[in-house]
């Protein structure tokens, strides 16, 4: 039975996230305190206790959820779990993939998300980018109404993330502009998401500038499993491409849909979501029925999911 693991980006962290499995697995505590030497700041402290406002800084919120996946990561490994046959991240969530497969070391990458989530918070001045959800229209729809309600300004869908589920991002008044017209094509929901940075689109370019040269100072090596990219749905073993591919990703959608798509055509047939929050997880049922998807984040989905190897002998 083919195995993947999946990664969470933004939006998944949440005050408390991995107390419990930090109870079992000194692991936990462990990779947080790694990453906090290498940030100069106590971030277990802070992912247990907040405040909210702070952990929802981009500049924060990217090492927190890197460090997460990491920590479950590590503890699947600890126990003994399966190996998977190709793994994914959901935006940030690609920089943890690329840890887990060993083409980033964990100390590089934390440097590195904590400078991108800087980068891109200051490439838009707070209140002037704006990202929303868009349930229930298709992805064409969606398209063409980004085109209809930019009028001079960015905005773009961003987000690929299930049929009927499309995120776009650009300036603030076009997103609402966008939002409007959605409501009246007929989306089920329209959700202005809570973020603090338009990713994934052309505001991002100066940001994406900047951040090609922070990977220039990092070593990247081939992943011992591979990462599909989110930019491309394609996976690298040079190194230079996979610089390329991160930088791309910046300011461009992610393809989920594909992603999974693409797992499923190869016969992937189990997805682990290591990390908290599910959101991937439910994504991927909505994308395909037939996988069977687990998101591990606790000690009980991490013993749900080493059966689930045991039971198909993976």
């Amino acid at each position: 039975m083919s195995i993947a693991a999946v990664f969470p980006g933004q939006g998944s962290q949440s005050i408390g996230m991995l107390a419990a499995l930090s109870d079992k697995y000194p692991q936990v505590r462990e990779t947080f305190q790694e990453a906090s030497d290498c940030l100069g700041y106590d971030l277990w402290s802070l992912v247990q206790n907040g405040p909210e406002g702070e952990l929802g800084q981009t500049a924060v919120t990217q090492p927190a959820m890197l460090a997460a996946g990491v920590a479950v990561w590590r503890a699947w490994e600890e126990e003994g779990g399966c190996r998977p046959e190709v793994m994914a991240g959901h935006s940030l969530g690609e920089y943890t993939a690329l840890v887990c497969a060993g083409a980033l070391s964990f100390g590089d990458a934390v440097r590195v998300v904590a400078e991108r989530g800087r980068l891109m918070q200051s490439a838009v001045p707070e209140g002037e980018g704006a990202m929303a959800a868009i349930l229930g229209l298709t992805d064409d729809q969606v398209v063409a109404l980004c085109t209809k309600a930019a009028t001079g300004e960015i905005i773009e869908a961003v987000n690929f993330n299930a049929p009927g589920q499309v995120v776009v991002a650009g300036h603030a008044a076009a997103v609402a502009r966008l939002m409007a017209l959605a409501t009246d094509a007929g989306a089920k929901r329209v959700i202005p998401l809570s973020v603090s940075v338009p990713s994934h689109c052309a505001l991002m370019r100066p940001a994406a500038e900047s951040f090609g040269t922070v990977l220039r100072g990092v070593t990247l090596s081939a992943p011992r499993v591979p990462v599909i990219h989110n930019a491309d749905v394609v996976s690298y073993t040079d190194p230079a491409s996979i610089a390329d591919a991160l930088v791309r990703q910046l300011y461009s959608p992610v393809r989920w849909v594909e992603t999974i798509e693409g797992f499923a055509d190869e016969g992937i047939r189990i997805v682990f979501e290591f990390g908290p929050g599910k959101v991937l997880s439910g994504l991927n049922k909505r994308i395909d029925r037939s996988l069977k998807v687990i998101c591990v984040d606790d000690v009980k989905t991490l013993d749900a999911a080493l059966e689930l190897c045991e039971e198909y002998g993976a």
